[in-house]
């Protein structure tokens, strides 16, 4: 099934603003935050954001607080990755959301798609991360983690 170049970024925190940053299976050295395409063009960006941080963490929406930071970047698709899209795709939206929980939780990762978690302090997170769209969203965490 072809990919959909639709997307959420889920930054997800602690109170504390420490990120969860997860290793992707097929690319080792590549850390990034909860990430995934919508499975449908009607599918709400909210509902996807809450399934694929279930499906890639374990933990389910009513953990933490989901919140809808009206962020949109568009980027190029990897030139690696564009097999997984439709003949021509280039480019993708993401929509960038945080998921704030008030401690840091055990996570049960789908071994398909990432090898390893870690919790970071925001900066370092940030640091870590290989994608820009996704370095940007955890450097805007300060101004964006309302409090509880």
């Amino acid at each position: 099934m072809q990919k959909l170049p639709v997307s959420v970024l889920v930054v997800v925190h602690t109170a504390d603003l420490d990120v969860l940053l997860l290793e992707r299976a097929s690319r080792a050295g590549y850390w990034q935050s909860v990430t995934g395409s919508l499975d449908r063009l009607d599918e709400p960006v909210a509902d996807a954001a809450c399934r694929e941080l279930l499906e890639e963490t374990g933990i389910a929406a009513a953990a933490g607080r989901l919140e809808a930071w009206n962020v949109v970047n568009v980027f190029e698709i990897f030139a690696e990755w564009r097999y997984r899209f439709a003949p021509g795709t280039t480019h993708n939206t993401e929509h960038v959301f945080g998921f704030r929980l008030p401690r840091r939780v055990p996570v049960v990762l789908d071994a398909q798609e990432h090898t390893a978690q870690a919790w970071l302090p925001w900066r370092e997170a940030a640091a870590q991360c290989f994608s820009w769209s996704n370095q940007d969203a955890i450097r805007m965490l300060p101004s964006r983690s309302a409090p509880a």
